[in-house]
Formats: C-alpha cells, structure tokens, sequence
C-alpha cells in the first residue's frame, strides 16, 4: 500500500524527494534491497536539505545496516546550510553511529561556535576522551587526548561556566584516567562536587573510590565509620571497614600527636576498637523493637572470619559461631534470604558441631502425621524448614546418605512439597508456589542417585517430579533449566524447544544462557529446531549493533557520558563472545549440511555465506566466555561446587571445538572454490585472479586442522567430571570417539593430491595414483566403521526399564556430516578426473569404488533409521513399570508424560536424519565419476 501511495504521487510531482525514500523504505521492508537503494541514491546524489528526506533517508539507511552514509547526507547538508544548529547536530550523532571520535570532536566545536550551549562543547571534550579510550598507543592517550580534554575542562572551570553534573562526572572521568588521583579529591570535595546529587551518596562514593586507589587508608576507615552510623545495612563499607582497619594494623598506624586523626575524622586501626564498634552496631540493632537490619549481625560474623584467617585470638571476644549463626536464624529464619547469607559462613563450622540439629530446634512443626513427616503450619514456618533443609545439602549431610536414605529423603521432601502447596492455592499464574525448593532439591537427590547407581529410573522419577512441579508453577525458571539440561542429556532435543521459549530469554541473555539451547541443537538431529535455534541467538548479537549505537547517541544527549565507555565495552563483549562466534560457524555449517548439492550447489551456498578462506574472522585473542555457569541454583559443598579449573577446562575445550569446526568450514569452503579450469594445463592465470582457492591455503588450513586434531585428543584423554549444574559438556569428546573428525580430515586432504596429480602429470605419478586410491578405500573403511557406532538401541529395554542411549544419535549425527563432506569432495575429484578417465586407470579406479561402496552404506544406514523407527514406534512405554517405586497416580502420569515427550523427540530426529540422508543417497546416485 505504501509504495503504491508513494508512486501515485510521484506520478503527480517528480521530483518529490520523501515520496520516493519512502518508496524506498516500503521496497526495503519488502526484500527488494536493490532497487530501494538505487532510489534512495537518486536522491542522496541530489544532497537534500529539506528535513523530511533526510530523516527518511536516516531511516532506511538503518535499516540496511549502512549508518556510514547517513554521515555523507549530513556532511552535505551541512555545506549547504552551515548554520541550521539542528543539521549540525544531526551530524554529530551521525558520526556517533559509526564511532568517528575525531570527526565528532570538531563537529561538536563547530555546534558550539554557532550556537555556545555548554552540552555541545562537553560533547568536544567527550568526544576527545573517546579517542583517548580507543586509541592503539596508551602513550598518545596520555600525553595528548586526555590532557587536551582536561585544559578543555579546566577552561570552563576557571571562566565559571560549568552548569551541570554531567560536566563534573566528565571532569572526575578525565582525571581518573589521568591518574590524578588527588586532583580529582578536590574536585569532588570542592563547591563543583555539590553538584554530584543524582545518585544517592555520590559524593562519599567517590572519595571513597578515591581513598583506596590512593591507599588512604586512615580516611577510608574514618569514612566508611561515618558511614555505617549513616546506614548501619550497606555491607560495601563493611568490607571497605575492614579492608582498610587490616591495612592499618599491617602499617602500624598510629593517630598524631594532636589535631584529627584524619580528613575524615576518627580512625580505627586495633582489633579491639573494631569488636567495640561491631558491638555497639549490634547493641543499637538489638535495642530495637522490630524491623532487624541483618548487616551488622553478618559483619560481626565477617570479621570473626578474617580474625582467624589472621590466627588472632580476639576472635573469641565476638562469640561462637555455631551459636551467632544459631542466633541469626532465630531473628531471620524465615527470609528467603537467610540460606544465603548463612551459606557463605558455613566454612567457620567444625564439621563435627550439630549444626542443623541445633537450627531444628527453632522450627516449629506440627506432630508427624502417619507417613512419620512433621509438617509446618504455616509459610513462616515452612520458610524456616526450608532454609535448614537446604543448610543440611550444603554441608554435605544429603550426600553422605546410602541409596535407601536418599531414598527416604526424597519422600520426605516430596511430602513437604505436597503439603507447601496449600499455601498458594491463592497465589497468581506467574507467582511461585512457596514449597517450590523441596522439589527442586528432590529432583536433585534423584541426579545424585541416577549418577551414583546409574539407574535410569532414577531419572524418569526425576523428569517426572519436574514435569509436576512446573504445572503447578508454570514460570518457575529453575525447574525450566533442570528440565531442559536433563532432556539435554537424554538427547531428546523437541521438549526443550518449548521449555527455553517459554523462560522468554531477555536481551543478553540470549548469549548467557543461550548456549544450554544452541550447544545440542544440531548434535541431536533435530535440524530444523536447530536452525531456528540459531537464528535466534544470531538476531541478538546482530541488532545489538545496532542497538548500542543508538544507546550511545542517547547518553550524548542527556549527557552521561560515564555510561559511553560502558557501551562500548559492552558491544566489544557481545561481539567477541565465544557463544556468537560458535553460533554462526555452526549456523553455517548446518546451512551446508542441509542445502548444499541439494536445492543448490556447494560453491552457490558457499558464496552466499560470503566466507572469509584466507583470513580468520574469529578474534582468538579476545575471545569472551560470556557463559552464565552458575544459572542453575545448587546447594553442594565446596568439594562438589563449580571451580576456577572446571571454567578454564571448559572454555579450553569449547574453543578448541569451535577451532576444528572453524576449519572444517573454510576447508569446505576451498573445495567449493577450486573450480575446475578446462583441460588445458595452464591453470595458473585462473588461480591468480581468486576465482579458485590457493592450494597453498588449503594446504595451511589442512595442517591447522591436524595440529587441532591432535592437541583435542590430548585435551579429551583426561576427561574431568565438571558438576551437573555446572558447564555442559563440549561435543568434543563425542566427535572424537565416532571417529568423525579423523574421517573428515582424511577426505578433505583428497583435493591436495588430486591437485598434485594434475600438476605432475599422469605419466610419472603411477605412485601417487595408487596412494589416491587407497585413499578412497580407507575413506569407506572409515564411514563403515562410523556406521557400526551408531547401531544399537536408541532406547534399551532391559528388565522392564529403559534405558536411552543418546550418544547413538550424536553418532549418527557425525555419521551424516562426514557423508556430506565425503561427497562434496568425491564430486570435486569426478571433476578433475572425468577429463583423465581414459588415462588413468588406477586412480579412476579407486574413485569409481567409493560410489557403491558409499551407496550401500547410505542404504544400510537408512535401514538402521528405518529398523529404530519402527522398533520404537513399537515400544510400548506404558508397559514399562517403574519397578521398586512407590509412586502415587498423580506421579506416574507426569513421568509418562516425560518418558513420552523424549519417545516422540526420539522419532523426529530419527525422521529427521533420515530425510536428509534420503536426500544425500539422491545426489550420490547423479554422481558421475
């Protein structure tokens, strides 16, 4: 309708510049790039200055990702109307959009000369910390940017012109960067730091700030005093207390002779005068009627830990521990918050104190009904079992249990989870039930027991409870996540699909937790979920491009500049994240495995990915693990709890996956490319001018695979145990042992041989030819093999319990891909060899071998798709009795329900697989060697 509206009027006047920009936009919108841009250049050419088409224009330029000729339409608009305040501006943020800081800077002076408003001049300067920020040489930023920023400042500041607090939060930036620490005290201290009052202790925060790097550490003790009278809750001046008192008594500080102790007033620097004041915080707490402050009861237990780190004796003066602790409970038992704040001191315990027993006391049950379960009355009281049930998993007594305990345990809490549940009867659909935790944590002694005893059953009961759960508190995220990570592990891939959109994933999340969803999305086969998965992931990191730019150029207007670096960095940080860069390799990869030599062929599928062969486009060196590892909760001592090591080991074998998958891809890409001149032997022109890949590239990548290869075989020898909840495993090992990286690597060095071949010449290379030919052999020794790792049952049946065998399916996963790739690359050599066929006998030969031998391989595969389809199909899961579980009704259905969900998710992929291997067998079948 737009661009009919628009033609209509273009009919009638020509020359109407914003009818045919926004004809241009209705083109865009509509997929027609080109044409909507050889419009809109129509009308750039003519550099309009009327507003509507440059507005217009800004628009589509958006949104054809191309901000960089917003800043040309300005430029000449500018030119043409050197005094309109509003183009000058327009300007200023064009060049925003693109991170021109010296551009920026001269057009902020330019602004600020036709029209003198201080914002426009702090833009300047702004725009000159920017480029001190951004700048490669530390030097230059230092010497040159940033003090020409600070005369800039101080200019204002002398002539009395500066107006507002985002002009002092500049002032403080510029200096902070400069490392004058003391210059920037006084500012903040002086008649300009009373404008500092947007946040709320703005002020003392700074100089706060300022103390430390200083290592002033009488005035930060003496502040954070004063503070803490203020706000007796805030533990940052706590920690800030004492920081600086240990600095202190190492430094031996004592007061002077006369006059204050410092520039803040008194200064504590004994243990002693600390145990007073941490008394008296407590004393004015406890002289209080209601409404307890937590803060000052947790610091006295803070510092009774960093007494006995010191091995000092005044530890004792503050109290026991066991009986502080016993005390907290009693005053904030029922608080949500009280596991946590208790977990963290768990460590000052002795191992043998009747901890637990002792918090028992202050829970008050009512008399155990017949299942022997004493249950609370009411949600305080529930609150407070709670709390201590999941104090008893974090010290490790859960884990102690033998099987029947745990057992036991998981009926006792599966009876408070039951019982909880009439306390929210009321509560709303997006509200949690308040017993939620029990059956969380019974979910989690179901882990533990399916870990330790192996029994699947374990974790069908598990699945099941969960599937409970969630239908009686439907956003409960934490069941969400373990649902999702345990059908994971099952590899049934089509429930989780669901379960991940319904946590409605917000913003950077995507890159958080997206990698729970995206890392089994194409190992499980499910192709097409696997896809969407991708694309989901890739529209966050894509607009947040855009985004931020637009994040940036607001800051610049309402003037917090503090905000700007924070941008970038975050940008940096999207776009260097490990889980972005895996995301597209295997976004691109899926797109071949699925289309290419299907609906188009490889070097047209490889073309439109625009891949980059001779260069890597991954910035290894800066790559971020943005991962959110700690998503799930988890009460498990220290010794079972997620370790700087298992992190490092992680992204250790991550990155090294998303190298191999990286090279697997370019090297896909240099068999597409090297298209085959006719016969004639002068191929070196075609080569030169990059229609073809470079055999010297190939040959480099080849051996970069081969290096990668094997440092992965080293890194996967010693296999960590990393913790459930913690990083999910990497496909690393998996593809490893289906010998799928081996396979492929072998085919992919074909097309160098095949390439010495041509230019050595068929006479003398009878050697060659023959080690080609062996080649091909082993290529479908290799599939065969891999073909043998995936049969089996996907779901065993064994005395009345099923047990999955998802590595069957990653198997045939990598069984599939290395098809693909031995298939492009058998169409790459019947091309160099069908114009040598008369010649050269032994190596068309070999060839010719691997086109049956793999047919009747891609037959025996599909017989075993077919042979699991129909064996599962027939398994009739309901007869499966969960044997030695008292389960009630209720229960079994749940448990049915998820044994269902990964059945059905079993056959789509199986489906799936299928398909696309029917689809393989059809084009090996119109391969002519």
């Amino acid at each position: 309708m737009a661009i009919q509206q628009a033609d209509k009027l273009l009919k009638k006047h020509k020359d109407l510049h914003c009818a045919k920009v926004l004809k241009a936009i209705g083109l865009q919108r509509t997929g027609k790039q080109d044409e909507a841009f050889t419009l809109a250049q129509e009308v750039a050419i003519l550099e309009p200055t009327d507003d509507n088409s440059l507005q217009a224009l800004t628009i589509l330029y958006r949104e054809m990702h191309r901000p960089e000729l917003v800043t040309k339409l300005y430029e000449a608009a500018v030119r043409k109307v050197p005094t309109s305040e509003e183009y000058h501006s327009h300007l200023f943020m064009a060049y925003a959009r693109v991170g021109e800081y010296k551009k920026m800077q001269q057009a902020g002076m330019a602004l600020y000369k036709i029209v003198p408003k201080n914002p426009y001049y702090f833009w300047s300067v702004m725009s000159l910390v920017m480029q001190a920020i951004s700048a490669q040489d530390e030097k230059l930023s230092q010497t040159m940017f940033l003090p020409l920023a600070e005369r800039m400042v101080e200019k204002m500041v002398k002539e009395e012109k500066i107006e507002a607090e985002a002009e002092v939060q500049l002032y403080f930036m510029i200096l902070e960067r400069l490392g004058k620490y003391v210059e920037a005290l006084e500012v903040v201290q002086g008649p300009l730091g009373e404008k500092l009052t947007s946040e709320l202790q703005s002020r003392e925060n700074k100089c706060m700030m300022l103390y430390r790097r200083l290592e002033r550490w009488a005035e930060c003790n003496a502040l954070s005093c004063k503070l803490l009278l203020k706000n007796p809750d805030d533990w940052q001046f706590y920690i800030l207390y004492f920081d600086s008192l240990f600095h202190l008594i190492d430094q031996s500080w004592a007061p002077p002779q006369e006059g204050a102790h410092s520039a803040e007033g008194e200064v504590h620097a004994s243990t002693a005068q600390a145990i007073s004041f941490m008394k008296d915080r407590i004393a004015t707490e406890e002289a209080k009627e209601s409404k307890h402050l937590r803060g000052p009861y947790l610091a006295r237990l803070e510092l009774i830990r960093r007494l006995r780190v010191r091995s000092c004796p005044e530890a004792q003066q503050l109290g026991e521990p066991l009986e502080l602790m016993f005390q907290f409970f009693v005053k904030f038992g029922d608080k949500p918050c009280c596991i946590t704040d208790l977990k963290i001191f768990l460590d000052l315990l002795t191992p043998d104190q009747h901890f637990i027993n002792r918090l028992m006391e202050a829970v008050p049950l009512c008399a155990p009904g017949e299942d022997g379960v004493a249950l609370p009355g009411d949600t305080r009281a529930l609150q407070r079992h709670l709390c201590v049930t999941q104090l008893s998993r974090s010290l490790g007594q859960q884990h102690a249990l033998n099987t029947e305990g745990k057992l036991g345990l998981i009926k006792e809490l599966k009876a408070h989870y039951q019982h909880g549940l009439q306390f929210g009867k009321s509560c709303l659909k997006t509200e949690l039930q308040f017993s939620d935790m029990y059956c969380l944590m019974a979910a989690h002694v179901y882990v533990d027991l399916w870990l330790e005893t192996g029994e699947s059953n374990m974790l069908w009961q598990c699945l099941g409870l969960l599937e409970e759960g969630l239908s009686h508190s439907s956003s409960n995220a934490q069941f969400k996540l373990l649902l999702l990570l345990l059908y994971c592990r099952l590899g049934a891939f089509e429930p989780v699909v669901d379960l991940y959109s319904s946590l409605d994933a917000k913003h950077v999340q995507h890159d958080t937790i997206g990698y729970l969803l995206t890392r089994y999305a194409e190992s499980l086969g499910q192709f097409a979920a696997a896809s969407q998965s991708c694309n989901f992931s890739l529209r966050f990191f894509h607009s947040n491009q855009k985004d931020t730019s637009e994040y940036i150029i607001q800051a610049y207007k309402y003037g917090a500049f503090e905000k700007i670096p924070e941008f970038i960095a975050f940008r940096n940080r999207l776009n260097h994240s490990l889980h972005f860069a895996q995301v597209r390799t295997e976004r691109m990869l899926l797109d071949l495995f699925l289309e290419a030599d299907i609906s188009s062929p490889l070097e047209e599928s490889v073309k439109s990915m625009s891949l980059c062969l001779e260069e890597d486009d991954i910035p290894w060196d800066s790559l971020r693990d943005n991962r959110d590892l700690t998503v799930l909760v988890s009460w498990d001592p220290k010794d079972r709890q997620l370790n700087e090591e298992h992190k490092q080991r992680s992204l250790e074998e991550d990155t090294l996956w998303l190298r191999l998958r990286s090279l697997t891809l370019r090297l896909i890409g240099c068999v597409s490319a090297l298209t085959h001149p006719p016969a004639s032997r002068n191929s070196e022109k075609t080569t030169e001018n990059g229609v073809t890949a470079k055999p010297s590239s190939l040959q480099s990548l080849l051996s970069q695979l081969e290096n990668t290869l094997n440092q992965a075989t080293q890194l996967t020898e010693k296999q960590p145990q990393y913790p459930f909840v913690g990083p999910v495993a990497s496909r690393l090992a998996q593809a490893l042992s289906s010998g799928c990286c081996q396979c492929q690597l072998s085919s992919l060095q074909l097309p160098l041989h095949l390439q010495e071949l041509e230019t050595t010449g068929l006479d003398e290379s009878t050697e060659l030819q023959t080690q080609i030919s062996n080649l091909f052999k082993s290529l479908a020794v290799q599939l065969q093999d891999m073909l043998e790792k995936c049969k089996g049952d996907l779901l065993e049946v064994k005395d009345g319990q099923s047990k999955p065998q998802p590595f069957l399916l990653e198997n045939l996963v990598y069984f599939v891909e290395s098809v693909c790739i031995v298939l492009w690359v058998s169409n790459y050599c019947g091309s160099v060899l069908r114009p040598l066929k008369s010649k050269a006998s032994t190596v068309t030969v070999g060839a010719a071998l691997i086109s049956p031998d793999l047919q009747s391989l891609l037959n025996q595969a599909l017989e075993h798709i077919k042979s699991q389809e129909l064996s599962l199909t027939a398994l009739e899961l309901g007869a499966l009795s969960l044997e030695g579980q008292t389960q009630s009704e209720a229960e079994e259905t749940f448990t049915k329900t998820a044994m269902d969900k990964v059945h059905s998710s079993y056959l789509r992929s199986l489906q799936e697989i299928g398909e696309l291997l029917k689809k393989r067998a059809d084009t090996l079948k119109s391969l002519k060697i």
